[in-house]
């Protein structure tokens, strides 16, 4: 157990504080007396005078427990610092090189300045605040008075209290204001969680669920082709997908579903001619199996997955179709997916977007990919359950949806003005008065990214686009015909409250405001706001996922670490452009239980294959040796670490404001800032996750 940090006797010697020591001795001729600090050095006194050998025999126990203390926790901090000097040798300096990230001109760049310009600012400050200490100009908070008659001893005790007199004139009034701000923002934000919360217990109460009117299609219809079937179009984008392709179209294939009513549309926007070699011959081999499959490559790639959706769509014979299914290249939905969310259409003309939630192969893969789940839960299992029942709107997430190509249409189809192209969509169809439904129960399995560098590049596009898209949305939105409420609900919760006042509170409440007021005490943070209300919403955001409950306090870490990205991203979208797309990198994983009910798949399959074969088994043979081929040929994969400056910096400054709070005898503060910049320095360093390759 770590030992008990107490460095309340480092304050003024003029203030009496101390930690009561009892001593039990264990020869009965000695009572049990009780020495407080700050008087133990008259106590010593007396003792010498008076010649008592009991009292120095005493004060040597009381020596041999403090000694005890100090012993244990300067072991258990240098043990701690081993262990992870020992892990940056590991990770950086022997298995792999290390590469610096590179900052583009604009917000992150201008952010990495001002952070660093923050740090340098804290060293001084730190620097002039130990010399202070050791000679002990210290004055009393939280009223801080200097009276006229102080003696000066030299310019520099001149200039410190030149600098203390003006923080609390000046610098801690501005702080203690924007403190208050975002404290409010951080209730508000809180308040609309735990409503969230409360929606999502009364729907597990009364267990509300999206109800099928008229009854789900028939199974036995599949093997005769019933013409009851809807017309069904599912579209897979893909970019440079070598590692979950084959597994993807692998299971939409074998969607359950009468194989001449629904159409499978590989949109591939690869540039890579390997990776579209190999797609090409996953797609012809299906298509020898009587999968209605068909294989696009568009020749002038823009507008990204937008812009592939969009071109898709364009083609003559989508007209025959009545819905899409969209399916990003890592998921495999289970051969139902069609029977469980396109009946929900049925009788309900105004439902235009029918949408699953995700369950993860590799969500116990690393401490990345178990933080990651946690975020998830929550988003599907509050937000867009409580959002689609009580709403009927939600944001629709890109992939495992079904939508009425009618609602696609009225609503102006796929734009390529932003990166967010699904809350784009998702935005103007509830404008035009659609409704979406969200299935919690339909669940459809795909990856989460596994390397930090992945995940915060995803991060960054979710959290740049929506607003970016604010900025483009807000004039329809005003001019809609839609009630008040919706478009308060829109302009307010969705987009301001948890796209842009949760990254920018997290940010500056935390990594800002709070190593600040370590160096500017007269506007020093309440307990309740460091620690018992993250803690409260922690509980909450980790309700649906209870598995993660020991993952508690590194996930409050993590989420005020990841708050430097998301903040960037905000500022980035909401003032400068995001149109930039980077693939998130994907493993491949699936699951034991998944690669099990693949293989009985394909045997299943392949049976009924074998009337397709005949002449084209010649070249089905040639594609497979292609494929071999390809995979032979390609380049050994290389893993790499990097350093992430805006991280690092933070990390910095926050150790920095613990050494300061350490000074002050701040306990919870300087848990808080001490654990908070070591997450800082585990994540700048990359040493949480995979490494990207």
């Amino acid at each position: 157990m770590a030992p008990r940090l107490d460095f309340s006797v480092w304050w003024p010697r003029e203030v009496p504080k101390g930690t009561p020591v009892v001593v039990t001795m264990e020869n009965p001729n000695y009572s049990v007396l009780e020495i407080d600090g700050p008087d133990e050095s008259e106590f010593i006194g007396s003792a010498v005078d008076k010649g008592r050998g009991k009292n120095a025999k005493q004060f040597t126990w009381v020596l041999l427990l403090k000694a005890h203390r100090a012993v244990g926790c300067v072991a258990w901090l240098a043990g701690g610092l081993w262990a992870l000097l020992s892990a940056v040798k590991k990770r950086i300096i022997f298995r792999q090189g290390v590469s610096i990230e590179t900052e583009k001109p604009g917000k992150g760049r201008l952010l990495f300045r001002f952070l660093r310009a923050f740090l340098a600012v804290s060293i001084v400050a730190l620097a002039l605040e130990i010399v202070a200490h050791w000679n002990g100009w210290h004055f009393q908070r939280p009223n801080l008075w200097i009276p006229e008659t102080t003696e000066i001893h030299g310019w520099f005790h001149e200039g410190y209290q030149a600098w203390v007199l003006f923080r609390y004139n000046y610098i801690a009034a501005l702080i203690r204001t924007l403190s208050n701000i975002c404290i409010l923002l951080f209730l508000i934000q809180s308040a609309d969680r735990l409503v969230l919360c409360l929606g999502f217990f009364w729907i597990k109460f009364k267990k509300i669920k999206p109800q099928i009117e008229g009854g789900p299609f028939k199974s036995e219809d599949v093997e005769v082709g019933g013409h009851e079937y809807p017309m069904v179009l599912v579209q897979i984008p893909m970019c440079n997908e070598r590692e979950v392709y084959e597994q993807s179209i692998s299971a939409i294939c074998q969607l359950d579903w009468p194989k001449d009513r629904f159409l499978v549309q590989v949109l591939d926007d690869s540039d890579d001619e390997g990776i579209q070699s190999l797609i090409r011959s996953e797609v012809y081999k299906w298509s020898q199996r009587g999968v209605n499959i068909v294989y696009r490559h568009r020749v002038v790639r823009t507008g990204y997955k937008a812009g592939n959706l969009k071109s898709a769509m364009s083609c003559d014979y989508v007209r025959a179709y009545e819905f899409v299914a969209i399916f990003d290249a890592d998921f495999q939905p289970n051969p139902d997916f069609l029977k469980q969310t396109v009946p929900h259409f049925k009788g309900n003309p105004e439902i235009g977007l029918v949408q699953a939630r995700w369950a993860f192969v590799n969500q116990d893969e690393n401490v990345l990919t178990r933080l990651q789940n946690i975020n998830l839960c929550f988003h599907f299992e509050v937000e867009q359950q409580v959002n689609g029942v009580f709403l009927n709107f939600f944001g629709f997430n890109g992939t495992a949806g079904v939508w009425r190509i009618k609602a696609l249409e009225d609503s102006g189809g796929w734009l390529e003005r932003t990166t967010v192209e699904d809350m784009d969509i998702a935005v103007r169809a509830h404008l035009n008065g659609w409704k979406f439904i969200f299935l919690n129960d339909v669940k459809v399995l795909c990856e989460v990214p596994e390397s930090y560098e992945a995940y915060r590049k995803q991060q960054h596009r979710w959290h740049s686009g929506p607003m970016h898209l604010f900025r483009l949305c807000l004039p329809a939105i005003i001019k809609s015909k839609i009630s008040i409420w919706k478009k308060a609900n829109l302009v307010l919760l969705f987009f301001l409250l948890r796209k842009l006042i949760l990254p920018f509170y997290s940010f500056t409440l935390f990594c800002i405001i709070l190593p600040l007021t370590m160096f500017v005490p007269e506007a020093e943070l309440p307990i309740w706001v460091i620690c018992y209300i993250p803690v409260f919403m922690s509980i909450l955001n980790i309700l649906p996922a209870p598995r993660s409950f020991p993952f508690i306090i590194p996930y409050l870490l993590f989420e005020n670490t990841m708050s430097v990205t998301k903040f960037n991203a905000m500022i980035s979208g909401l003032f400068g452009s995001s149109y930039e797309w980077v693939v998130t990198k994907k493993a491949g994983r699936s699951s034991e239980s998944d690669l099990l009910a693949a293989a009985e798949r394909e045997s299943k399959a392949s049976d009924l294959s074998q009337i397709h074969r005949g002449a084209s088994e010649s070249e089905l043979s040639e594609l497979n040796k292609l494929k071999d081929q390809t995979q032979d040929e390609a380049p050994p994969v290389k893993k790499t670490n990097k350093i992430f400056k805006k991280e690092l910096a933070l990390a910095f400054l926050l150790l920095t404001a613990a050494v300061r709070s350490l000074l002050s005898a701040e306990g919870i503060h300087f848990y808080f800032l001490l654990c908070q910049g070591l997450s800082f320095l585990l994540v700048g360093l990359d040493l949480i996750g995979e490494q990207m390759s």
